[in-house]
């Protein structure tokens, strides 16, 4: 079945009818969904979904537009939550974005590399926001994240940086942008990089794909994205959707559902 390993359910946009869209997606073959947090406020409500929603698993971390809401006691806090509470699977989403600049990149850069070495000490994997901000992300993992397991959400750069994070060891996000007529570069990395180091994301309700971009995004629209891989790659739908539930699966460390 789909896995989206990102999506934010959270978000305000989806209050009018959560219950309602999420109730659909075993039914429309969404089998498992990853929800990330971006602020500290996130967390909460995080937490509740995923005690809703069998399917449902949580990351907890905080986005670099958001870090200046960090001090020591939420860290103290995040760590806490890492530590107890079970369907909690990951920290992120965290990174370095400067394309918006909210925070200095000094200190987003100290927030990145605090939050990587706290998914180290309590070892989860990481899911990594970079938004025009390759080389400084690519030089903290290379010191920070090295042995780590990452997904690089949303992946919006070179196909040969894809190839040395897929050399790390790293996992690639990908979504509605590979559907996209000018998403020319993500095409060349998801025809270079092997399907076992590539997973489906929706960042909804962001980044809707091909026929529904500019709408709201979810995990239903997913299998847009498959069919997107598969053309590229020569394979089928099905074979993507099997390879990167395994991938995914296997870097969260769930257990398959009957």
């Amino acid at each position: 079945m789909i896995f989206d390993t990102h999506a934010h359910y959270d978000d305000i946009q989806f209050d009018p009818d959560r219950e309602e869209l999420l109730a659909q997606m075993r039914a429309e073959g969404v089998g498992t969904i990853v929800n990330a947090s971006a602020t500290v406020a996130s967390w909460e409500k995080i937490r509740e979904l995923t005690r809703r929603y069998p399917f449902l698993y949580g990351m907890i971390g905080v986005h670099p537009d958001e870090v200046g809401d960090l001090d020591e006691e939420t860290f103290s806090r995040m760590e806490r939550l890492l530590l107890e509470e079970e369907k909690i699977v990951a920290v992120g989403e965290i990174g370095l974005d400067y394309y918006w600049d909210k925070e200095s990149h000094v200190i987003q850069k100290q927030w990145f590399i605090r939050q990587l070495e706290l998914a180290k000490r309590t070892n989860y994997p990481v899911n990594i926001h970079s938004r025009e901000a390759a080389a400084d992300t690519m030089d903290i993992l290379r010191k920070y994240g090295r042995g780590m397991k990452a997904i690089i959400h949303c992946y919006s750069y070179s196909r040969e940086m894809a190839e040395e994070y897929v050399r790390m060891g790293y996992l690639i996000g990908v979504g509605g942008v590979a559907t996209f007529k000018n998403a020319r570069k993500l095409k060349e990395v998801i025809q270079a990089v092997p399907l076992s180091h590539i997973v489906l994301e929706t960042d909804c309700p962001y980044l809707a794909p091909e026929p529904y971009r500019g709408k709201r995004n979810s995990s239903l629209y997913l299998s847009y994205v498959a069919q997107a891989i598969a053309e590229l790659k020569g394979i089928s739908p099905e074979e993507v959707i099997k390879v990167t539930e395994e991938n995914a699966m296997a870097f969260y460390a769930i257990r398959r559902r009957g």
